[in-house]
């Protein structure tokens, strides 16, 4: 068989093999989305097998087996780690016309150099030769991000974490900047009854604050933005069905509702709780603007489906899927309580039904800045859109409905320190758009304006977009 992932892999012709080489891949990261854990990369870890490295965690690999009708066990069960990485080595031939396919096989070529397909008959070869290299002081966390140019990473923290291992890494020499994100998903959660009483009791004790009414709430969230922002923070994100609509009760009302739930009591919270939302997300919002924090907000996504399996396996093990839900006017109506608050911060939007893919990007063009090169952003194809034909689609809406020129790019939004695979993909497929546009006449060839465009997407405006870059 030969050689799958070639030189020009995605690049249909010699200006955009030029564009690509030239100009995008060798560019460093800015990659402001991810799940990484920070633990690892403070204690510099080396994995021990080619599973614990790329099947742990992954909810895509994770799906795709349980299609095949894989048994559980051999996804998130306790069988050895050889069993599931044979198990997934099964199931790789069947992703064909599926991004597993493409990024398996990126991803063992870079940074392993293996570049034979992956199927049953070679899949012990495969991971015994991986396994090998891993053992290398060059397969480290650190390592394994200098290797792919990573200048800064943005993990995804709560509100209630302690953040020692993003102090520790401020503190060492190495030279990738890992700054931690805020993600208060949990305190919206006012309906989850002894849960939400659970957490909420956790953020007044590493806040030193008794929360016992929205006030107490709020000072409690204010104490950890400002703990996150000394430690670097930059940024915040949100995972909502929808931004919470316009409150049908008052403030006063709501806090009512808080503290009886606090108190243990839940009756009637399902009808305040998007009320809460609204006023909890209108202060938070307020605060990052106050920190110059840039706002994410990913929409649309519904979780959950399978509650067997909720409660068998845990949250995020691959039973989420795309929601249907109205987004254009929840959005303009908050966005525009912002700005007419004069407290609107950068803001990043992501959607996870395409459907949405026309009005979360003309939404963008209602609410720019002054001074501000892309202040209000439509974020990159997310989570099931983050493949050929939905990162295209994003690119041509984002293309007609606003400036592509001012977009900030890809993330990774993974949990594996080998999806900078993405990176490459993203880079690959872009310098292909702009030539083949450029082949058939439609943009001019200018190659300064050109290679500029380019390297801006793929890391420039990202570098600028974000505070002490």
């Amino acid at each position: 068989m030969t050689k799958f992932i070639k030189k020009n892999f995605l690049l249909e012709s010699k200006l955009a093999e030029k564009l690509y080489h030239d100009v995008a891949k060798d560019l460093p990261i800015i990659d402001y989305h991810n799940h990484l854990s920070p633990q690892l990369i403070s204690e510099n870890h080396k994995f021990t097998d080619l599973t614990s490295i790329w099947l742990n965690g992954d909810h895509y690999k994770w799906r795709a087996m349980r299609v095949l009708g894989i048994e559980e066990k051999y996804i998130t069960g306790n069988v050895s780690s050889q069993e599931k990485f044979l198990k997934w080595a099964q199931t790789v031939p069947y992703t064909l016309r599926n991004p597993l396919y493409h990024w398996t096989h990126m991803e063992l070529t870079n940074p392993f150099g293996i570049d034979r397909l992956l199927n049953p008959s070679t899949a012990l070869d495969i991971y015994e030769e991986a396994n090998q290299k891993l053992q290398s002081d060059n397969y480290s966390t650190q390592s394994l991000l200098q290797h792919y140019k990573v200048e800064m990473l943005g993990t995804t923290d709560d509100p209630t974490d302690t953040l020692e291992y993003h102090n520790k890494l401020k503190n060492n020499t190495f030279n990738c900047q890992v700054k931690p994100t805020f993600r208060p998903d949990k305190v919206f959660n006012i309906t989850n009854g002894s849960e939400f009483r659970k957490y909420i009791h956790s953020l007044g004790t590493v806040s030193n604050i008794n929360i016992n009414d929205l006030e107490s709430l709020e000072a409690a969230l204010s104490a950890r933005i400002d703990y996150f922002d000394n430690i670097g923070c930059v940024a915040s994100d949100h995972g909502f069905r929808y931004i919470p609509t316009k409150p049908i009760f008052t403030k006063s009302e709501v806090n009512t509702i808080f503290r009886n739930v606090i108190q243990g009591n839940d009756s009637n919270v399902t009808a305040y709780a998007e009320s809460y939302g609204y006023y909890l997300l209108l202060f938070l919002c307020q605060k990052y603007f106050e920190k110059e924090w840039v706002q994410q907000f990913h929409l649309g996504a519904i979780r959950n489906t399978n509650t067997y399996k909720l409660d068998l396996l845990g949250p995020d093990t691959g039973y989420d899927s795309i929601g249907d839900y109205p987004q254009a006017e929840r959005i303009a109506y908050f966005f525009n309580e912002l700005e007419n608050k004069e407290c609107l911060s950068k803001t990043i939007i992501y959607n996870l039904n395409p459907k949405d893919n026309a009005v979360f990007a003309a939404m963008t063009g209602n609410f720019q800045g002054e001074g501000i090169k892309g202040k209000i952003q439509y974020g990159s194809a997310w989570w099931f859109m983050d493949q050929l034909d939905g990162m295209t689609d994003q690119i041509n809406t984002l293309s007609n409905m606003g400036l592509l020129s001012c977009f900030i790019g890809m993330l990774t939004d993974s949990r594996s320190f080998l999806s900078y695979s993405r990176h490459e993909y993203f880079r690959r497929l872009l310098c292909n758009i702009f030539a083949n546009d450029i082949n058939k006449g439609v943009l001019p060839n200018d190659e300064e304006l050109i290679h500029k465009i380019i390297k801006d997407i793929c890391y420039f405006n990202a570098k600028n977009y974000f505070k002490n870059m």
